[in-house]
């Protein structure tokens, strides 16, 4: 390896890690507003779903109904925060007009889009811990397949951090960031088989509820933790692998000419 090459890769290497290392500061500053909310949401949740509604529906698939809804909660807020942190910060970035100063940069699209991404992931990750944590108070987890878990929960979080930069290019306004997440992301994620079976629906309902993407993904979760899935795994992994990348592929295009950023 060159001198050169050697240079590059740790000009790349400090660039990622400072851009990962803001976005992990940002979330966590103000961790009232980023953090907190998810845990408190997500504990009512529990206590609705879980303790309330879940003690007359009894079990569902052969486990509790509290334990059944867990790794679905789970997923839900890892997606909403993974695309919120992306789509917030990098919208802010534009609207302060901060990212000229790293489109003219000698930094690689690439290292700009994972910088971001990542910082995402990673508050899409912290707040699926915190819940997780949160959980152990309602019910006991016991994983079943826990590298799965890792890696469904992780290109997850990677699906909805990219779906949430496309977002940020795209929107002009502050109320653009919210369409996205208000019309799509919360109804395909409470149709996505986070509190039911797929196997109570008809039919029909049954097969168009495959078309939902993150019916792949909760139960890919699901079946990482309790060992049981409406759909295959091979399915739904190979599904987030498609997307994780038709969405780097979309995002690194936009990055790379500049569209919604040199307007």
């Amino acid at each position: 390896m060159t001198r050169l090459t050697t240079t590059y890769w740790r000009s790349s290497w400090i660039a990622f890690t400072t851009i990962v290392f803001k976005e992990v500061r940002r979330f966590t500053r103000i961790w009232p507003q980023t953090l907190l909310p998810p845990g408190i949401t997500m504990a009512l949740y529990f206590v609705i779903f879980g303790n309330l509604i879940g003690s007359r529906i009894g079990e569902m698939d052969g486990y509790a109904y509290i334990d059944y809804i867990v790794p679905g909660l789970i997923m839900m807020s890892v997606i909403t925060n993974s695309y919120s942190n992306v789509v917030s910060s990098f919208f802010s970035t534009k609207f302060q007009r901060s990212i000229e100063e790293l489109m003219v940069a000698p930094v690689s699209p690439h290292v700009i889009l994972l910088g971001y991404t990542f910082g995402g992931v990673a508050r899409g990750l912290a707040v699926g811990l915190i819940v997780t944590l949160m959980s152990l108070f309602f019910t006991r987890l016991q994983v079943q397949h826990l590298g799965l878990t890792i890696v469904v929960v992780f290109f997850t979080s990677l699906v909805f951090a990219l779906g949430g930069f496309i977002n940020a290019v795209f929107a002009k306004t502050f109320d653009d960031i919210s369409i996205i997440p208000t019309f799509v992301l919360t109804p395909l994620t409470y149709l996505g088989g986070v509190f039911y079976s797929i196997s109570m629906l008809p039919e029909f309902w049954q097969k168009v509820s495959l078309i939902n993407p993150i019916l792949h993904m909760v139960n890919a979760f699901r079946y990482g933790i309790l060992g049981v899935s409406d759909i295959p795994i091979e399915v739904a992994l190979v599904l987030m692998v498609v997307f994780v990348a038709v969405l780097y592929s979309v995002s690194y295009w936009l990055l790379l000419r500049g569209i919604g950023m040199r307007q």
